[in-house]
C-alpha cells in the first residue's frame, strides 16, 4: 500500500505501543512480526508485561504508522507468517485494531489477535465491533487463566463471567482458536483444575490447538523496576515431568492442528 493510499486512510484512531518484536514462532503461524498493544484490565500474577497494564504506556500509534513499521519485515513471513497484535490486552483498542486489520487484509496479510478477550461483551454496539474485528483476523490465540471464577478472580483480580461468554460467541461464529494455559505451581496445575479445563475445551469445536505455557519468572527484573511486589517470586517454574503430566492430563494431542502450523 502506497504513502498516498494510507494518508486517505487517516484517522484519529490510535493506540498507545511500547514495543514490536519483528520476529516471532510462537505467536501463531509461520513467522510473525508482533505489535504490542499497552493497557489490560486484568492484573495477572505472572504477568510478564507489566509496564503495559496502564493504557498510556509507550507512544501513541496510529493504523497506518504501525502498518509502515511492520511490513518492514514482510520478507520473514513466507506464506504461513504475518502479524500478530499483542499486548496488553489489544481488544482493549478494538478501534485501532479493526482499522489496521482493514490495512492488512487489502494487503491479504494474515492477522492474528492474542488475547484474554477480557474486555468482551454482549452489548451490540460492542458486539458490532467485535464482528467486523473477526471478519478482518484469521486467527484468535486465546490465554485461558482459569476456568473457576474465584480462582481466576486470585490470579487476574477480575471475574471471568464475560470471557465465558466470549469463549460460547466464538464457536457461535467457528471462529478458529489456540489455546495457551499457563501452567502455574499451587494455581491450575493439580489433576482436577486441569482435567476440567480439558473437558470444557473439547466442546468447542472451533479450538485447533491447544498449548501449555509453563510459568516462569523473568519478568521480576521489571517488578524491580516498577517498586511492584511479585507476588510469585517464591515459586519455582514447573519441571519437565510436571509439563509433561499436564500435557497427558489435559489431552492437548486431542486437539485439531496441534502442534502444526
Amino acid at each position: 500500500m502506497s504513502s498516498q493510499e494510507l494518508a486517505t486512510n487517516t484517522s484519529n484512531i490510535f493506540a498507545y505501543s511500547d514495543k514490536l518484536e519483528s520476529f516471532g514462532l510462537v505467536d501463531g503461524p509461520g513467522v510473525r512480526s508482533i505489535l504490542f498493544l499497552s493497557g489490560c484490565p486484568l492484573r495477572c500474577l505472572y504477568c510478564h508485561n507489566p509496564e503495559m497494564q496502564s493504557a498510556t504506556c509507550g507512544k501513541i500509534i496510529t493504523p497506518e504508522e504501525a502498518y509502515q513499521k511492520l511490513i518492514k519485515y514482510k520478507r520473514y513471513w513466507g506464506d504461513k507468517g504475518g502479524v500478530t497484535v499483542s499486548g496488553g490486552e489489544p481488544l482493549n483498542s478494538i478501534d485501532f485494531l479493526i482499522e489496521l486489520g482493514k490495512i492488512l487484509k487489502k494487503e491479504s496479510i494474515s492477522y492474528v489477535i492474542d488475547t484474554s478477550i477480557a474486555t468482551f461483551s454482549l452489548e451490540p454496539t460492542y458486539l458490532k465491533k467485535f464482528d467486523e474485528l473477526l471478519s478482518l483476523s484469521s486467527l484468535f490465540l486465546l490465554d485461558l487463566k482459569a476456568l473457576d471464577p474465584t480462582l481466576h478472580k486470585k490470579i487476574t483480580g477480575k471475574d471471568n463471567k464475560n470471557i465465558l461468554e466470549g469463549y460460547k460467541y466464538l464457536k457461535e461464529k467457528n471462529f478458529p482458536v489456540w489455546i495457551r494455559y499457563v501452567l502455574l505451581p499451587g494455581y491450575t496445575d493439580n489433576e482436577e483444575t486441569l482435567k476440567s479445563s480439558s473437558d470444557f475445551l473439547k466442546q468447542f469445536s472451533n479450538i485447533k490447538r491447544v498449548e501449555i505455557l509453563p510459568y516462569h519468572s523473568l519478568a521480576l527484573p521489571k517488578y524491580e523496576q516498577l517498586h511492584r511486589d511479585y507476588i510469585l517470586k517464591d515459586v519455582l517454574p514447573p519441571s519437565k515431568e510436571d509439563i509433561d503430566k499436564a500435557n497427558k492430563i489435559m489431552d492437548v494431542a486431542y486437539f485439531d492442528g496441534y502442534k502444526k502450523n
